[in-house]
């Protein structure tokens, strides 16, 4: 684990801004190996995320007296890209047209119908089970995760499925137990197929959270209410409305039309 090849043999005093930020240029070197490879600021923020998780959970369980502050790289704002119908649509075909990668193709529709996370996605199978959710063909719902996972800040709510989607999935289910399979097996990761598949597709920038993200802007230009739009991918309203409003027909609309009337 790459926090503890830095971390491990520190005291927690050693917990400070300054060790933070080199932890952060540490990450950020080349050393030849696919494992060292250099890590964006998002990543860094991510692993000190944990580390910092890890500390208050110490805290309140009495080994510390207190959790340190740990200093994370300042946040990166939202990335705006999104797939056009054109481009989802090529890398479906991408993804379809490699013997290698045709796995991905369920994984591919069932973020752009649902706006579900990737981990959500490769744990879901056609029958409840105890290690992710599972999709109800009968009553049309996805359900994220299993009944008895805790609930964690990436909520998993079940989820309404759409005609279409639940049209593939009753046809997946006639010769699979997992939605996202490859030989037989449930898929761990989508890593090389997904590289495979952009790079066929021409579309290098994109990764499996921009099928979230496109998904949540198809349903702002519809012009979907915030509040039902929330509970379907499972986010608030107050994250739609600072990183998706600026999609939706009702954006700032009173104050432009009051400009209008300018006189």
């Amino acid at each position: 684990m790459l926090l503890l090849d830095f971390w491990g043999e520190l005291p927690v005093s050693s917990i400070t801004g300054g060790a933070c930020r080199r932890y952060g240029a540490d990450r950020r070197i080349y050393r030849g190996t696919p494992r060292e490879r250099p890590a964006g600021l998002g990543t860094v923020r991510r692993e000190l995320g944990c580390l910092a998780a890890a500390l208050r959970y110490c805290a309140g369980e009495g080994y510390l007296t207190r959790a340190p502050e740990v200093k994370l790289p300042e946040k990166r704002a939202p990335r705006d890209r999104w797939l056009t119908r054109a481009e989802a649509a090529r890398l479906l075909r991408a993804a379809r047209s490699h013997p290698k990668s045709r796995h991905l193709a369920p994984f591919i529709l069932v973020a752009l119908y649902t706006g579900t996370r990737k981990e959500a996605i490769l744990a879901l199978r056609f029958a409840p089970h105890t290690a992710g959710g599972w999709i109800d063909t009968e009553r049309g719902v996805l359900y994220r995760k299993a009944e008895d996972m805790r609930e964690t800040k990436k909520r998993r709510p079940p989820v309404r499925m759409p005609q279409k989607l639940l049209a593939h999935a009753r046809r997946w289910k006639r010769n699979r137990t997992w939605v996202v399979e490859y030989e037989g097996a449930r898929v761990g990761s989508i890593k090389t197929a997904w590289r495979r598949a952009i790079r066929d597709a021409d579309l290098p920038d994109v990764t499996p959270h921009t099928l979230k993200h496109t998904a949540v802007t198809c349903a702002m230009h519809k012009g979907v209410p915030l509040a039902d739009a929330a509970g379907f991918f499972g986010t608030t309203v107050a994250t739609l409305e600072s990183v998706y409003l600026h999609h939706h027909p009702s954006f700032q609309e009173a104050t432009a039309k009051a400009l209008d009337g300018w006189k």
